[in-house]
């Protein structure tokens, strides 16, 4: 059998990390393929406007926001796999609705359907299930990771595969992907022995109330937001640009996401180092924010030819994936122990919502005032944000961890209170129904094994 302590991610973890991974992967294709390419090529469906362009991108993130959260509880108590399975096949159906459609109503329709499949919560309920706790943290980097991945992939394939086979078979290509992950989860997953009701990557319901009052958490939401409301927004208005202003077809739009891609990831890279090893990260987040608002007036500036836009885009995408890689791990460090579960959720709800209102406020903004409105629209987002975050405190460079409590740690009535004492530990919350405590750490200041012997003290051998 496999050591409970190990170091080491065992085969079945291994699988099941990779495995979820690629369901996520596939899905986030899915999603951002369209981004690139519905400003253009859907304005060649029935009935079509910007602002009904700008609704069909953005009605995936709405039903998505609307949903997550109800599966996540609801797989607690069916099985995750049902979840999954059935959020798949619901996007798989939305993808075929919105194929068979020569009207934008019929891709907005299988836009809401395929959000509907929110299977988000349960995949990440489900990885909890089949990996140990000093694990987790990795597996949940991996599938971070691979969302950041598929991003840069659905750039680039979105406008090759349109270019080839239309939005129809793209759409198409889309619900093949989420077919293909029920064969991922049903063939490759490892099957779990049970659910576990694990507060790091669940909704805990008496920790929802406590997480919508806290301040910082609640900067960190809004930012979400907005960083998402600006990508859906700017998407209705950079294809088009791209287009009418620098006068490049859609059919070549997919180098300029490429080479923006490709320069942004590297060039974010040496933000994120210097922000986690000088605790920096509140000025670096100051800085990506400044960044995108001088971008989008930028764009309003002098975004009338290739170079520009081009130039715009790579440092757009650099200081959005920049912002897309910390904040999660900003919400990680100041979420309160037993909370982060909790508080991913609402983080995560906020991104959806954010998808959706900038959708539908970037198509609004262009039907009415062209693509010059649509870019201060999204300055002035960018600048909301910055007027919170300044307020932000510097987070708290700590980690998150679930201990098992042993029945004598259990009994004992003031462990939290002992623990709270020791140098290097911030937070601490015992869940008895779970026979656990949870902890926030400076791992600079006390180790994790240390840490284990506090917890749950090896008792002294009596003498003979």
């Amino acid at each position: 059998m496999h050591d409970p302590h190990s170091e080491r991610m065992s085969s079945g973890e291994t699988r099941a990390a990779s495995g979820l991974a690629l369901v996520f992967a596939f899905r986030m294709l899915g999603m951002f393929m369209v981004l690139p390419v519905l400003a253009t090529y859907g304005m060649d469906l029935a009935g079509a406007t910007p602002a009904l362009i700008g609704l069909a991108i953005g009605a995936y993130g709405l039903t998505q926001a609307i949903f997550q959260i109800p599966f996540g509880i609801i797989s607690d108590r069916i099985g995750r796999r049902p979840v999954i399975y059935l959020g798949l096949i619901v996007f798989a159906l939305g993808s075929v609705l919105a194929a068979q459609s020569d009207s934008i109503w019929g891709v907005i329709a299988g836009r809401i359907l395929q959000g509907a499949g929110a299977i988000s919560a349960a995949v990440m309920a489900l990885l909890s299930d089949l990996t140990r706790e000093q694990h987790r943290t990795k597996a949940m980097a991996m599938i971070g990771m691979t969302i950041g991945l598929s991003f840069a992939v659905a750039m680039v394939v979105g406008p090759l595969l349109t270019r080839a086979f239309g939005l129809h078979g793209l759409f198409l290509a889309t619900g093949g992907m989420a077919l293909f992950g029920i064969v991922i989860v049903a063939f490759m997953v490892p099957r779990s022995t049970g659910t576990l009701q694990h507060r790091e990557s669940g909704v805990a319901r008496k920790a929802l109330l406590p997480t919508l009052k806290h301040p910082d958490l609640l900067r960190l939401d809004l930012g979400i937001f907005v960083l998402h409301a600006m990508l859906m927004c700017s998407f209705v208005a950079l294809p088009l640009a791209l287009v009418q202003k620098a006068g490049l077809p859609k059919e070549q739009h997919w180098w300029v996401y490429l080479t923006a891609l490709l320069i942004s990831f590297f060039a974010m890279i040496p933000f994120i180092i210097y922000g986690e090893k000088k605790r920096k990260m509140k000025r670096v987040l100051l800085g990506a924010v400044a960044t995108l608002m001088l971008t989008e007036l930028f764009f309003w500036q002098f975004g009338d030819s290739l170079r520009a836009l081009v130039i715009g885009t790579v440092v757009f995408f650099t200081a959005f994936n920049l912002l897309e890689a910390s904040l999660p791990s900003l919400i990680s460090k100041v979420s309160p122990a037993g909370g982060k579960g909790t508080a991913m959720g609402v983080y995560s709800t906020s991104q959806f919502l954010g998808s959706a209102l900038g959708g539908i406020m970037g198509g609004w903004m262009f039907q009415h005032g062209g693509l010059s409105v649509v870019f201060l629209g999204c300055a002035g987002l960018a600048a909301l944000w910055l007027a919170f975050a300044v307020t932000m405190r510097e987070p708290p460079y700590v980690t998150s961890l679930r201990l098992p409590l042993s029945p004598e740690a259990i009994r004992e009535a003031g462990l939290v209170e002992r623990l709270k004492a020791v140098v290097g530990v911030t937070d601490a919350v015992v869940v008895a129904e779970e026979a656990a405590i949870y902890i926030k750490l400076d791992t600079e200041l006390l180790d994790r094994a240390t840490l284990e012997q506090l917890v749950n003290p090896v008792p002294t051998a009596r003498p003979a």
